[in-house]
């Protein structure tokens, strides 16, 4: 009996073995789409009806983690004012400094920005670009200005690869700020 015991047992650990240790080298593992190195970034702000824009960065050289911002900018705006809103992104830790928005837009099927204001009554965000499948990106947008108040603007742009649905849900934060909003 103990000997039939021990060989249920061997054979158990053989087949667990065998199919932790038969993988074959043809089957090549995907690596994941890795997240962006973002080292800036500027939101643009042009009243409508005006030539006039204004920009509101935020900087950190060695990106994310590290040395802390060198730059972050309090977003400040007129009340009840309509504004268009772009983004520009770069990674200026490589030399010439490279242009991820450009790359946002060649992927903007695996990117999403999301806009959080806080209080919600200090700005209002309306997309103002779509990717191939139709779902919103966020480079380029309306932002609508409450009456005066003080706040922040969350900036999130979401890496989603395969997962995109138009919601913030799937994927990873490639970029997650506080900017402070001033409406005055």
């Amino acid at each position: 009996m103990k000997m039939k015991r021990n060989l249920v047992w061997l054979l158990l650990i053989g087949t667990a073995l065998s199919f932790t240790n038969c993988k074959d080298s043809g089957d090549a593992v995907e690596p994941d789409d890795e997240n962006e190195l973002i080292t800036s970034v500027t939101l643009k702000f042009t009243e409508q009806g005006t030539s006039t824009t204004t920009s509101f960065s935020y900087k950190d050289a060695d990106g994310d983690g590290g040395n802390a911002a060198t730059q972050f900018d309090t977003i400040a705006l007129k009340p009840n004012k309509t504004y268009t809103m772009t983004v520009e992104l770069l990674d200026e830790s490589k030399t010439p400094t490279d242009d991820i928005t450009k790359e946002i837009k060649e992927k903007a099927d695996e990117h999403l920005f999301i806009f959080t204001p806080s209080p919600a009554t200090l700005l209002t965000y309306t997309y103002g670009d779509k990717d191939k499948n139709n779902y919103p990106i966020g480079l380029t947008g309306k932002a609508v200005t409450g009456a005066t108040g003080i706040g922040k603007l969350t900036v999130q742009l979401r890496h989603q690869p395969g997962a995109k649905n138009g919601t913030p849900e799937p994927g990873s934060d490639d970029v997650n700020l506080n900017f402070n909003l001033k409406v005055q």
